[in-house]
């Protein structure tokens, strides 16, 4: 029996602490499939901003904490939600706490893979 999806996991995107200033930064290259679960990790002694497209920000993510985000969950087909082939995601700090000393934020990706197995 052949499935016509299967689950591929992405290389981890990472940007450590010294590069995450008031700025968007990008957090590694743009996805290559749907992504349908992804967890966004701030390990950072800051609260950061996530963004997708560079210029508004999306996500605020506490200091010390994590975002799991699955959009296809209980799918088995191809429909549901999904980020788009080629998305960047972008971190800053949040301004008024000042830039972090310590930490990373890191982006794990589990995406739609067409063919079988």
């Amino acid at each position: 029996m052949a499935y016509g999806t299967r689950a591929g996991f992405d290389a981890i995107r990472t940007l450590a602490f010294g590069g995450i200033s008031g700025t968007y930064a990008a957090v590694g290259s743009a996805t290559t499939d749907h992504a349908r679960v992804i967890r966004f990790v701030n390990s950072t002694n800051v609260d950061v901003f996530i963004s997708l497209d560079g210029a508004i920000d999306h996500i605020r993510l506490a200091s010390g904490s994590f975002l799991l985000v699955d959009f296809t969950a209980n799918k088995v087909r191809d429909d549901g939600l999904f980020i788009s082939v080629g998305t960047i995601f972008y971190t800053k700090g949040v301004s008024e706490l000042g830039g972090p000393a310590s930490g990373a934020v890191w982006i794990e990706v589990i995406s739609a893979v067409a063919g079988g197995v």
